[in-house]
């Protein structure tokens, strides 16, 4: 059995995917349960700060998700994820900019604080229809994916890989972020967009709407995975691995390389905006910061460390590097960093494979193997 023939049986192996949305489940309905019913001074709450540090966690497991199925399935290493994710919470912040109204500092109820601040006297083209959710909802998924498909069409089509096409999205990403620190392009330029009241009706500072919230982020989780999987296990998932394996050789077969490629880096990038979308209401800002190229390859070490191209990892390693930078940040934050680049080299180095592949690899050492004819002991005999 080949490698891409394993990887895939692997996946269509029903036990793996049924434990993630049990736990899915068990953490949309659980937490929230354990937050609103267990008593305060119980071991059991689980207090509304830690929910919405949960969601935020969350967010970023959504985001290496989608880098995943680029990285992990197409081989396509793509530096620029965090540009897919900033963009779709500044769709999300432009709605929740708007439903400010005159509740605003400067009590103007058609044109943001800043833009007050800066004498804008009217609302710029590229605001309107953030007033309506389903606009903004829209935009979250098309303004990354329409960036990602033109992108990925010049940049597939012209046969640029590897390190070169690494270095590109990385390009990318730094562009809009001196873009978006400029005022004169409307979005706030260095404090970004911040101060929101509400969202669909709901008041943002509520302890109700934070949970609402971290709930959506679960089910939008396992919705994605859903959708990745389907994707890797299909015909086309078959194609992109083999991609990453051999392109010259999809190439002779006849297969189209760029239209593979551009449709998982197009969905990917969806996905992440759709991350980024959910991650801002949580926290309560969007600034160019989001932008920043290190935040990218971030999402690269998450992704390597629980361990590409297997779904789960992914989601995994990013949950257990922000857990500890949590905690190292609260304990010890001047090694911090230092701890970071420590755990991507050991990971580089001595579990390729990350987490996932640890795992398996001590489960594998653990399993019990059948004599066969050929580890008899010797002066036995077979019998047919």
């Amino acid at each position: 059995m080949g490698p891409i023939t394993r990887r895939l049986a692997s996946l269509e192996k029903g036990r793996g995917w049924t434990v993630f949305l049990i736990l899915t489940a068990a953490f949309a309905v659980g937490v929230p349960l354990l937050n609103a019913f267990a008593p305060a001074d119980s071991a059991l709450h689980v207090p509304t700060w830690v929910v919405q540090l949960m969601g935020k966690y969350l967010c970023y497991a959504l985001l290496a998700l989608a880098l995943d199925l680029v990285w992990g399935f197409a081989g396509v290493l793509s530096l620029g994820h965090g540009a897919f994710f900033a963009l779709g919470g500044y769709a999300m912040g432009m709605y929740l900019m708007r439903g400010i109204g005159d509740r605003s500092v400067y009590g103007n109820a058609d044109l943001p604080d800043f833009m007050v601040f800066l004498n804008w006297k009217e609302l710029p083209w590229y605001w309107w229809g953030f007033d309506q959710f389903w606009f903004a909802a829209l935009m979250v998924v098309l303004v990354p994916g329409a960036l990602a498909f033109v992108f990925g069409w010049l940049a597939f089509r012209s046969r640029i890989t590897g390190v070169y096409l690494s270095i590109i999205t990385q390009a990318m990403t730094y562009a809009l972020m001196l873009a978006f620190f400029r005022n004169e392009m409307g979005f706030g330029g260095n404090n970004g967009l911040t101060d929101f009241k509400e969202i669909l009706g709901f008041d943002m500072t509520a302890d109700a709407t934070k949970v609402g919230l971290y709930v959506a982020t679960v089910l939008f989780l396992a919705a994605s995975y859903l959708l990745c999987r389907f994707i890797v296990t299909s015909r086309l998932g078959r194609v992109l691995l083999a991609l990453r394996d051999a392109e010259s050789r999809v190439r002779f077969l006849g297969h189209s390389v760029t239209g593979a490629k551009l449709f998982a880096f197009t969905v990917s990038a969806m996905i992440a905006g759709i991350a980024g979308a959910l991650y801002v209401p949580q926290v309560g800002i969007i600034n160019p910061s989001e932008f920043s190229p290190a935040n990218s390859i971030e999402v690269a070490i998450w992704t390597a460390v629980g361990g590409r191209g297997t779904l789960f990892g992914p989601i995994l390693g990013a949950l257990t590097v922000n857990g500890a930078k949590s905690f190292f940040t609260g304990v010890a934050p001047e090694i911090w960093l230092f701890f970071l680049g420590a755990l991507f080299v050991v990971v580089t180095l001595f579990l390729p494979k990350g987490l996932l592949g640890l795992a398996a690899t001590v489960k594998g050492l653990r399993r019990p193997t059948l004599p066969t004819p050929d580890t008899q002991p010797s002066g036995e005999k077979t019998h047919a």
